[in-house]
């Protein structure tokens, strides 16, 4: 996650994410690579007599011969450009939906301490705790691809990690197809013996997930991927020549995106990590062109904003803007608060202490505060090596569910109203649903007198009407002198409140 720190040129890994032997000497529209491997020319089928001199560009030649492929009939067509991608439409399903589940899973969660950056602190800034770690913790020629191995997931059963996505409450969650390291959930072409399917959990991971996800809950399936990786060996070249080379997108990054994409139908795609690079490197518009012209989600996929150094809250599908964004005011944009459970780290830490992870209270409060500034919360959880969820998080997701199933009518498929919270009583957030005349206003501390006093609705006697979501009976209510109502909250024991973390009125006419 986030934008990574200054890079300069690194010790490349022995292992290291490559393709296997392809080489991409053409492209199409799109920036797609065509892939040509090693031609047997004691065996040409295609042309026996072909002058050995045309075999480099045969993968050209039978490119011009392809069928073009067509967007579906009546679908706006998008050039490569961001003025002509960043008019797209955003899906209606993500505004809809508000609250999402992000997942950090990788290699990094074999050593699981201080941070899923793990490899980079360790062997590129040699931070001293986790240089302590590795000296006091494994042998001194252990290298951090011998992690790999012991990714692995004996314990994931993606069925059960699709039912708690069911009970949290959640309408999309996003997986790490591939972090920084390179690591990739499922056997790519392009990151040979480097994937859960050649490596460690000997499984394709995102499969698996996928199909529980699909088949078990109402939630979107997405996938987060990071551009770079740390210690690619093209990838540095590249940084050297200040990315006026392009090996690394050209031959890994773009035909594992169209992999990803063609094989999994993501929903959201999760872009990240551009190693200072800028956009044209990455071939960012090209690939986005596709993905919303011709993908087989191109009706319904949406995209995030980090496509290339520069484009972080300027261009893309909704804005992330930064790590744990949570403006606190109306932004003219579809936004999204990325954020942990805990607070350190994206990925799981043995390390963490209880005081390290955000209550339940500070969860609802963070969706709460989101959705009323017209953004979407995903909130992050870090599974463990073994593939287990940690009985932490999942009762945090649970809670979160058992939240919403009382207030969600306040939360999912709301609109922002005209003041995101209220002047008079601090923690009151507001949504409203216009078509039904709703107003809900969602308070986080039950006031000790039993009176809630709103500063910004303004009621009509006999015409607006006043309940808490849970409980169901109106309301009495009386005006303010200048504006605003005073609510009288009914007196119910700690055993008959709706919910214990935060409420929800829900107010008919007014405005």
């Amino acid at each position: 996650m986030a934008t990574p720190p200054s890079q300069g040129r690194c010790l490349s890994p022995t292992v290291w994410s490559g393709d296997r032997g392809g080489a991409y000497s053409a492209r199409d529209a799109e920036g797609r690579g065509v892939q040509a491997g090693p031609l047997d020319r004691g065996n040409d089928m295609l042309n026996p007599g072909l002058p050995g001199v045309l075999l480099p560009l045969l993968p050209l030649l039978l490119l011009l011969l392809l069928p073009a492929r067509c967007p579906a009939r009546g679908a706006a067509r998008f050039d490569p450009t961001w003025e002509s991608l960043d008019a797209r439409q955003l899906p209606a399903w993500f505004d809809q939906a508000k609250f999402g589940i992000f997942i950090h899973w990788g290699v990094f969660s074999v050593p699981s301490f201080g941070s899923e950056w793990f490899w980079w602190y360790w062997e590129k800034k040699k931070i001293q705790k986790f240089v302590d770690f590795m000296k006091n913790n494994y042998p001194p020629d252990f290298k951090y691809e011998d992690f790999g191995p012991l990714f692995t997931a004996k314990f994931f059963n993606a069925d059960q990690w699709a039912d708690i996505f069911q009970a949290s409450g959640a309408k999309y969650v996003v997986l790490t197809s591939k972090h920084h390291e390179g690591f990739t959930l499922w056997g790519s072409e392009y990151s040979w013996n480097w994937n859960a399917v050649d490596e460690g959990p000997k499984r394709d991971v995102i499969k698996e997930l996928e199909v529980a996800v699909r088949n078990r809950t109402d939630l979107r399936f997405g996938l987060y991927y990071s551009l770079f990786e740390w210690f690619h060996p093209l990838f540095l070249d590249d940084q050297s020549s200040s990315f006026q080379k392009r090996q690394f997108p050209v031959s890994k990054m773009l035909p594992e995106l169209y992999e990803l994409v063609n094989k999994y139908r993501p929903e959201v795609l999760w872009s990240d990590g551009d190693g200072g690079a800028p956009d044209r490197y990455w071939n960012s518009t090209g690939f986005l062109a596709w993905l919303y012209n011709e993908s087989p989600v191109r009706d319904t996929v949406v995209t995030n904003d980090r496509w290339g150094a520069g484009s972080i809250c300027k261009h893309g599908g909704y804005y992330t803007c930064s790590d744990r964004y949570n403006p606190g005011h109306l932004l003219p944009h579809k936004w999204e608060n990325c954020m942990t459970i805990d607070k350190y780290s994206w990925g799981y830490r043995r390390n963490a202490g209880i005081g390290d992870y955000l209550t339940i209270e500070e969860l609802v409060k963070q969706l709460v505060e989101t959705v009323s500034c017209g953004g979407n919360l995903l909130m992050n959880i870090g599974p463990t090596q073994d593939g287990t969820i940690s009985p932490i998080f999942e009762e945090r997701l649970r809670q979160m569910g058992t939240w919403l199933k009382v207030n969600g009518e306040a939360i999912y498929e709301t609109s922002t109203w005209r003041s995101q919270n209220d002047t008079v009583t601090p923690d009151v957030w507001y949504t409203c649903k216009p078509k039904e005349k709703l107003v809900y206003a969602m308070f986080l501390k039950w006031p000790t007198s039993g009176q809630l006093f709103l500063g910004q609705p303004e009621a009509t006697l006999g015409s607006t009407e006043v309940k808490l979501l849970g409980h169901g009976q109106p309301l009495k209510w009386t005006s303010l002198e200048k504006k605003g109502i005073v609510v009288e909250l009914p007196p119910l024991p700690a055993q008959q409140m709706p919910c214990r973390w935060g409420w929800a009125l829900a107010l008919t006419n007014a405005s």
